[in-house]
């Protein structure tokens, strides 16, 4: 009998997740933008809010639904999952109970220091921004300044690093947010890796970095993703075996602390000289770490899907030993001043051989126009990082004009910026 799934979410994240089940399954979608790389997998499409509970177990009803994937966190924090799960319709993602090591920074602290979690940095929470600020102000160690809540990525400020103590403290007091987690800042490189979580069984994936900063050289301000890069192995070149374990290890213990989590388990990792610490749990894949992962990933996604469902174990995860390289095309003034509502043209035979997966855009009756987000991802597959990046590169000739691109993302000189840096920190020559 052919698996009926519905998809919840319409951005570049999402993409991949229907192109990785839309050969083995009756493909359904839903999201608050018509996505025109998921619209053309799926049997349908239906504009339904991602938060919009009732809507979507309606949907889901419609459709027959035997499996449901909530992609973004903002359906999560809704009780997206928990509303699907009532109504019959078995959801990988956890319910907004367990999303909340995602939803809620100061939980998430306080979690991994109640249940003795490796990696916890020292931190402090505060109720009042007012506190919050004081605090950063009376510190004299740098720290990392985080809003409890959602920001897409983009609401952290550090200090020594972004922004001077008095900086950080006015941006704790001009912005719109009451709750804040201030902790020591983390100084390494950053490293992701994603788990497949059901019953208590943790399947994971191979380290991915992402680039979080919006222009080249790590530079500019934090956005949602502008970039991520794997390698043919499951570390990073600047990582170790031990190192890769190491994250694992949390990852593990985050799901023996939480027997109930289903879904996907994302560890984001600051790799410092005494090992990996958490920067921050995410309770669904990675955008765009999914565009890397997925693509690699052999074993049927759906096999994890039913497996998780049925109660079984799931499958051991094969992966194809590609590398991967993700490079976004953003709209013009993206982070801060993007300009949405703009027509855009992309040519999809231009990616070549490179995949192109579509994000925050909006397919309406005559064309596709831009939102406030990251417009589409291009990803390049190799036997090599540098192979992938090439691939990748090359498929930018689908952005057209009005994009910015992170060109230096999986790059030789980058990668061996990271190498150098880890070896600095580590007080071993190279």
């Amino acid at each position: 009998m052919t698996e009926t799934v519905l998809l919840v979410g319409g951005g570049g994240r999402e993409h991949a997740i229907a192109r990785a089940l839309a050969d083995d399954c009756d493909l359904y979608a839903c999201a608050s933008n018509r996505n025109p790389g998921i619209a053309a997998l799926a049997d349908g499409f239906e504009a339904v809010g991602e938060r919009e509970a009732g809507e979507i177990v309606d949907y889901a009803a419609d459709v027959g639904a035997d499996l449901a994937v909530v992609g973004p966190e903002s359906a999560l924090e809704a009780g997206v999952a928990d509303a699907l799960d009532d109504a019959g319709v078995y959801t990988f993602g956890p319910r907004a109970a367990q999303a909340r090591l995602e939803t809620d920074k100061a939980f998430q602290r306080r979690f991994m220091r109640e249940e003795s979690i490796p990696g916890c940095p020292a931190f402090e929470t505060f109720e009042d921004a007012e506190s919050a600020a004081k605090y950063v102000e009376s510190v004299d160690d740098d720290v990392a300044v985080k809003p409890t809540g959602l920001t897409g990525g983009k609401g952290v400020r550090v200090t020594g690093d972004q922004v001077a103590h008095a900086e950080a403290a006015a941006y704790v007091r001009e912005a719109d947010h009451d709750e804040w987690v201030v902790e020591e800042r983390l100084v390494g490189e950053e490293f992701t890796v994603q788990a497949f979580v059901a019953d208590g069984e943790v399947r994971v994936t191979p380290a991915i970095q992402d680039h979080k900063r919006a222009y080249e050289g790590d530079e500019g301000p934090n956005t949602g993703g502008m970039g991520s890069y794997s390698d043919t192995t499951p570390t990073l070149p600047f990582m170790t075996g031990d190192d890769y374990e190491d994250a694992v290890a949390v990852l593990e213990a985050v799901v023996d602390a939480l027997p109930e989590y289903k879904g996907v388990l994302y560890g984001q990792f600051m790799l410092g000289a005494e090992g990996p610490k958490v920067v921050e749990f995410n309770a669904r894949f990675g955008d765009p770490e999914a565009m890397n992962t997925l693509p690699a990933l052999e074993t049927p996604f759906l096999d994890v899907l039913t497996a998780a469902r049925d109660g079984d174990s799931l499958p051991e995860l094969s992966f194809s030993g590609d590398a991967t390289v993700c490079k976004y095309a953003v709209p013009a003034g993206y982070p801060t001043d993007p300009e949405a509502g703009a027509r855009i043209e992309v040519d999809e035979d231009a990616a070549g051989e490179a995949i192109l997966f579509y994000a925050s855009v909006d397919e309406r009756e005559d064309g596709l126009y831009t939102t406030t987000s990251r417009s589409f991802a291009v990803v390049g597959l190799g036997d090599s990082i540098a192979a992938a990046e090439g691939r990748a590169e090359s498929a930018l000739a689908a952005a057209g004009e009005g994009f910015h691109v992170r060109h230096d993302v999986g790059t030789e000189s980058l990668v061996r910026r990271r190498v150098d840096h880890m070896a600095e920190l580590r007080g071993e020559d190279d």
